[in-house]
């Protein structure tokens, strides 16, 4: 700790033998190791407490950054869908050509337009999963078969 060599040592226990006398020398030396001790739990203590900290920090920061990343996918998610949902809407007649008295629709709320382009896109893949030829499910029940 120190850097402390015998001899170091050796002139340190003459002169403490000089100090205190041959009576309390070893408990004095005995107090001394207790709060060498004290001392040095103490600072790994410490230590580990700080190392535990920089990595709960450095997980937080992780956690940040993928969060962010997770927010920004979802919104592109999120605009595609709604890109998806207003070229629906524009490419539908308007329900106010065929009404009656004239009035227009009020414009339907994000979450529904949302829930609405998910529903296609949805209905959109499953329309295509029904769409394959009559031989390829054959041959895939053919397959799967037992033997």
């Amino acid at each position: 700790m120190f850097d402390m060599g015998f001899l170091e040592l050796m002139l340190i226990g003459v002169v403490g033998l000089l100090v205190l006398g041959p009576e309390r020398l070893p408990k004095a030396a005995r107090t001394l190791g207790l709060w060498v001790g004290k001392i040095k739990r103490t600072v790994s203590g410490m230590q580990r407490e700080i190392s535990a900290q920089l990595e709960t920090e450095e997980l937080r920061q992780k956690l940040n950054e993928q969060q962010k990343k997770l927010d920004e996918g979802v919104q592109q998610v999120k605009r595609g869908v709604e890109g998806i949902a207003e070229e629906d809407s524009g490419k539908r007649p308007s329900a106010s050509a065929g009404d009656d008295a004239g009035e227009a629709l009020p414009p339907a709320p994000p979450e529904k337009r949302l829930d609405d382009a998910l529903a296609k896109a949805r209905t959109g893949t499953e329309g295509d999963d029904r769409q394959r030829p009559a031989d390829a499910s054959s041959t895939a029940d053919k397959d799967s078969a037992p033997r």
